[in-house]
């Protein structure tokens, strides 16, 4: 069914630590309790696993926001041309630079 992984001679996996070290079966585990605790080892590297690439996934999906920066920039905006900002849009440029240049119709 599964097939097995030899990570002895892999570049990436010379660093990992062995499983063994770390786990221990009790002696008198019978083939099945054995067979279920590496299962359930196994789910929750799985899990752990499915979890990072989700995070890595909604990292390199989200688009950067005005969050955090509104202030900031409606704040240079009246230092640097006398004229005070109402409010940032969320849907404004985020390039600094070309919202400056829109901020007349802020």
């Amino acid at each position: 069914m599964g097939t097995e992984t030899d990570l002895s001679d892999d570049d990436a996996g010379a660093n990992l630590p062995d499983v063994a070290d770390y786990l221990s079966l009790p002696d008198d585990a019978t083939d099945e309790e054995a067979a279920a605790i590496v299962a359930a080892i196994a789910a929750h590297v799985a899990d752990g696993e499915r979890a990072a690439a989700a995070v890595a996934a909604a990292a390199a999906r989200s688009e950067p926001t005005w969050e955090g920066e509104k202030w900031t920039f409606a704040g240079r905006v009246t230092a640097t041309s006398g004229r005070r900002l109402r409010r940032v849009p969320d849907g404004a440029p985020r390039e600094k630079w070309t919202a400056a240049a829109r901020a007349d119709r802020f």
